[in-house]
């Protein structure tokens, strides 16, 4: 896919990722080294838990969907990082087997009124499982180069 410059995002642009499929490995190495939390880490655990089996932490859910629409190649040459991520929501588990994938939404388009090379562009990210279901949302402020004129 082309780079998308802040000039050419729309309020309303939706991108669609493509699929990933977390697996209890992928699962329980993430939390190992970055939420050790029984429900994370141990299936023995995790199944007298509230959630009744192995689930992902939320923050791999959420590293997982930013990446998977960042690798789509929409902001690869206009990227400049961002200020901050909004409105964090975890709605559902993630368990070993489900296929996550992205659907992006522009929200707002600002240029900035002191930078002409640049602005903001906010997008609602989603990740969704194989069934639909929301699983994560989340709002980030993406720092984007312009257009050269």
């Amino acid at each position: 896919m082309n780079t998308r410059f802040l000039d050419d995002l729309i309020v309303g642009d939706r991108f669609i990722s493509g699929g990933l499929t977390l697996t209890e490995a992928e699962i329980i190495d993430f939390a190992f080294r970055y939420d050790p939390q029984p429900f994370h880490l141990d299936a023995v655990a995790a199944a007298e838990s509230p959630y009744g089996g192995l689930i992902a932490s939320g923050f791999q859910s959420l590293a997982l969907c930013f990446r998977l629409f960042i690798q789509s190649g929409v902001l690869a040459g206009s990227s400049m990082g961002s200020p901050g991520i909004d409105e964090l929501r975890w709605l559902a588990p993630v368990r070993p087997g489900d296929t996550l994938h992205s659907e992006v939404e522009v929200l707002e388009v600002r240029p900035s009124s002191s930078k002409p090379d640049r602005g903001i562009a906010r997008l609602q990210y989603k990740a969704l499982n194989q069934r639909g279901e929301a699983v994560l949302s989340f709002i980030v402020a993406h720092l984007l180069k312009r257009r050269a004129t």
